[in-house]
């Protein structure tokens, strides 16, 4: 049994299917050069309509990219850049922008405990992820987390959790949850 199993994930490995190795930061600041002109250098977003990346969690970004790579998730930019990607460049950047930190504060006379409690246990109360694979908050522009609630809603995006959560939400709730992470402030510490 056993050497059947080497066998097939060697096999699996020598087909392409195997995961990549460990992302380089080093090498994923080469690649982020593409990246500059929409999310900066360092993940602090050049432009509204983009997010910031830096800071998030590597398997957060590893797995958004893979997915506008395989087409599992649709733009009309991103699609484009990844699809020149191999998935060892994908691990390299998103090693390059987690190996960043996203460090964010509520404003001053903002209670945390005013945070949208539909949000904290994934995004935080000031927007800073605390899982995985959930995206950081924290400093986005409204209309950015605005436009990705909606397409959770009308199914344009799918998650198991965000599609459900997004179903319930009237327009006046999206652009309040949208408002409360946009006026957090967010810093982005740059890499050693």
């Amino acid at each position: 049994m056993k050497r059947v199993l080497t066998i097939l994930l060697g096999g699996l490995m020598l087909a392409g299917g195997g995961a990549a190795l460990a992302g380089d930061p080093a090498e994923g600041r080469k690649v982020a050069n593409m990246c500059r002109t929409c999310h900066g250098i360092d993940g602090f977003a050049q432009i509204p309509i983009a997010p910031h990346i830096g800071g998030e969690p590597e398997e957060y970004l590893e797995a958004q990219l893979m997915a506008f790579k395989t087409g599992a998730r649709q733009h009309e930019m991103m699609s484009v850049v990844t699809a020149g990607l191999s998935a060892q460049q994908i691990s390299d950047v998103a090693a390059w922008y987690a190996s960043h930190r996203a460090v964010a504060s509520l404003p001053e006379g903002v209670s945390p405990e005013d945070a949208p409690e539909a949000c904290v246990s994934c995004h935080g109360v000031d927007g800073i992820s605390v899982l995985l694979d959930a995206p950081n908050l924290a400093g986005e522009v409204n209309i950015y987390i605005d436009t990705q609630l909606k397409a959770f809603r009308t199914g344009k995006r799918q998650h198991e959790i965000m599609s459900e959560v997004a179903s319930e939400l009237t327009n006046a709730e999206i652009r309040a949850l949208a408002d409360w992470y946009a006026n957090v402030m967010l810093e982005i510490e740059q890499s050693q």
